[in-house]
């Protein structure tokens, strides 16, 4: 081992649906291992983590936080994680590149579907967790039925290692069943407490949780089993190597209990992540490819090894510059160093290395496998990218962004601001991959996605505070087609004579409609040489242009079959531009006597919903014009999956929050065209007039 020690790191991710207390925790793990000298809140702003001016306006965290600590002996790489539906995306990049975690059950709500998400993506990134179960001494907490909801919910086995003595406004403090002893705290935020006896009354409960726990702990090895079925008593040592072995394998959950605002159970806590979270080394080998050949190449966690690091977070901040954070896989990294960048091809300069404690950053001389650093100004390195060694190079897998799935037109407030905006979205894409840009071609319209309202009205918000641009949100202008039900033959003919040479194109079109996504076919009958041949490129590209405003909602049309087979030309007077509009003469008085209709985006929609609000939600899709193509069931939830107008689900997010207590989650993508009924075309043309 060289001059770091490695196995004394833990990178660990602080996890739970919102409000469940995660800043809470991570303020009072700041002040107890004296990295604060205040108990920072949330509720009066004076949190060294939630520090954005939205964060504390929300009370919420909306992006994740780093700090670090020591803890016997221990250095510690905490992240401070969004648990609101819009903003989980930023909790699933924090899990790629953590050890370890800490999940908060509610001893109030238990768990939400956002920990059920949170929890899937701990399995997929194979991230060891523990439980803390929270707001012990808050009313209707009950700690045995927090642990029996995480176990249902998300298919865990809990292994109680601390139990709570009383609850709610009766809770006094902590048994840990490991040393078989009491903690009576005295509730001065300072987190006090006198070491006692198990109360009499909680002895028979502690010893049957205990027996629970040493079953648990002696499955989880070998010869703890053999000397266990023996009748032997397990030692202090032995369980703690168990419950760490349990724990990095999956097998169980270790749980614990306290108050994070009351700073109640944390050192215990403390203690336990220190002994059950895994060391980078017990994460072992990172496996990427060489980037020219593909070829697998591992990287071990150890400072011997060539550098390389992945990149999981972009902060911008209009005064600072840009800020890259990364956790490093192998190697060491010093300032003034030249790395490269596989993803981008360049070569990039490492200036400084910083270390993150919240909003502030402090200089690193080095830093080595394991660590997690900030380091300011990097040119092209985008988050997700990896960066290594110039001459041992590799590539790890960057994380593929989750699909948005709201839009939102943007108006600007004031003229001319138009390049601000632009510029501004950029620099916050680049924090959040997930917010997407796009200028709508048939609409004119600037259209900003993301992954909820709250998301991107906090997108709005930061781009007025950082970068001075002022923007209104507006339902975006939903992409509607026109399309044909008949056929019909029809000429045009575009005669022009106004002294010296004039203008002559003539052609007769037949149009059909095609079935339903074809989109458009030019076919060419002409025999004889009426139209000369030089001409007929000219009249697709004049009907090829017809098409893009068709006569019911100036919307493009699709899905028609036009077929040039009669015509006429002069020999002076023809030229292309006079058969391209014959051409789009033509076609536009083709579609009056072709019956046209509308047709509307189709979304296919999935949709996760617990059991009980099933019933509503697909009652609600139905109101929408939604058709239900299939039902899934999963551990206490259903997997909805319909076709649903555009029209109808452009605000779906917070009414389906709304539906669901905050515990449903969709996704949605373009699909397919289907006709609109008529009584809702009529609706539509309605309000194209009234425009």
């Amino acid at each position: 081992m060289g001059k770091y020690d490695t196995t004394k790191l833990r990178n660990l991710g602080i996890v739970a649906h919102n409000s469940a207390g995660k800043t809470s925790l991570v303020e009072a793990i700041l002040f107890n291992t004296g990295m604060t000298d205040k108990l920072g809140k949330v509720d009066d702003g004076s949190s060294s983590m939630d520090f954005e001016e939205e964060e504390i306006k929300r009370k919420a965290t909306l992006s994740a936080g780093l700090n670090h600590c020591t803890w016997q002996d221990h250095s510690l790489h905490i992240v401070d994680t969004p648990g609101i539906s819009n903003f989980l995306h930023d909790t699933r990049r924090c899990l790629r590149i953590l050890g370890g975690a800490v999940v908060i059950i509610s001893a109030i709500s238990g768990t939400k579907s956002q920990t059920k998400q949170i929890w899937g993506w701990c399995d997929d990134f194979e991230v060891p967790r523990i439980a803390f179960v929270n707001k012990m001494d808050k009313e209707r907490a009950d700690f045995l039925k927090a642990v029996d909801d995480m176990e249902k919910s998300l298919g865990a086995r809990g292994v109680v290692v601390t139990m709570p003595i009383g609850a709610e406004e009766d809770f006094k403090g902590l048994v840990d069943l490991v040393k078989m002893s009491a903690r009576m705290y005295r509730f001065d935020e300072k987190g006090t407490y006198d070491e006692v006896d198990i109360p009499t009354e909680l002895q028979d409960e502690a010893e049957r949780l205990r027996e629970l726990l040493l079953e648990a702990v002696a499955e989880s090895d070998d010869e703890l089993m053999e000397k266990y079925l023996e009748g032997e008593t397990l030692t202090e040592e032995e369980i703690l190597r168990g419950l760490r072995e349990g724990t990095l394998t999956g097998v169980f959950t270790p749980v614990f209990c306290g108050s994070a605002t009351a700073n109640i159970g944390v050192r215990q806590l403390l203690d336990y992540i220190v002994a059950c979270l895994p060391s980078p080394i017990d994460k072992g080998v990172q496996i990427g490819v060489k980037p020219e050949t593909d070829e697998p190449v591992e990287r071990r966690p150890s400072e011997e090894d060539p550098f390389s690091a992945m990149v999981f977070k972009t902060i911008n901040d209009p005064y600072a510059g840009k800020l890259t954070l990364m956790r490093l896989y192998s190697g060491t990294l010093k300032s003034d160093t030249i790395v490269y960048n596989p993803n981008k091809d360049e070569k990039e300069r490492i200036s400084h290395i910083l270390k993150m404690e919240g909003k502030k950053q402090l200089p690193m001389e080095l830093a080595a496998a394991g660590d997690i650093i900030a380091v300011p100004k990097l040119k092209v390195t985008a988050t997700g990218d990896t960066l290594c060694d110039l001459k041992q190079q590799v590539m790890y897998e960057p994380l593929v962004p989750l699909k948005p799935i709201i839009s939102f037109a943007l108006e600007s407030k004031s003229k001319g601001d138009e390049e601000k905006i632009y510029s501004g979205l950029q620099r916050l894409m680049e924090e959040d991959p997930t917010l997407t840009i796009t200028r709508d071609e048939e609409t004119k319209e600037m259209v900003l996605s993301g992954m909820g309202q709250i998301h991107l009205e906090v997108a709005v918000e930061r781009l007025k505070r950082k970068y001075g641009a002022e923007v209104i949100l507006k339902e975006p202008k939903v992409p509607y087609r026109e399309t044909i039900r008949k056929s019909t033959q029809i000429q045009g003919k575009y005669k022009k004579q106004s002294g010296g040479r004039g203008q002559f194109g003539d052609v007769w079109i037949e149009v059909k409609p095609l079935p339903r996504g074809s989109g458009y076919e030019f076919v060419d009958k002409v025999v004889g040489g009426v139209v000369p041949r030089n001409y007929i490129p000219a009249v697709d590209k004049g009907i090829i242009e017809a098409m893009k405003t068709g006569p019911l909602t100036k919307n493009q049309v699709v899905d028609v079959q036009v077929t040039l087979y009669d015509g006429s030309h002069h020999s002076v007077d023809s030229s292309e531009m006079a058969f391209k509009v014959a051409g789009s003469m033509a076609f536009k008085k083709a579609m009056e006597q072709c019956h046209p209709i509308l047709l509307e985006p189709m979304m296919a929609m999935e949709i996760t919903v617990p059991d009980d609000c099933m019933g509503d939600v697909i009652g609600d899709l139905n109101s929408r014009r939604g058709k239900v193509v299939g039902v899934e069931p999963q551990a206490n939830s259903q997997v909805i999956r319909a076709e649903v107008p555009m029209a109808e689900v452009l605000r779906y997010a917070p009414e389906l929050r709304s539906m669901t207590s905050d515990r449903g989650m969709f996704s949605m993508e373009f699909c397919k065209y289907e006709e609109v009924p008529s009584h809702q075309t009529a609706k539509i043309l309605a309000e194209v007039e009234n425009a």
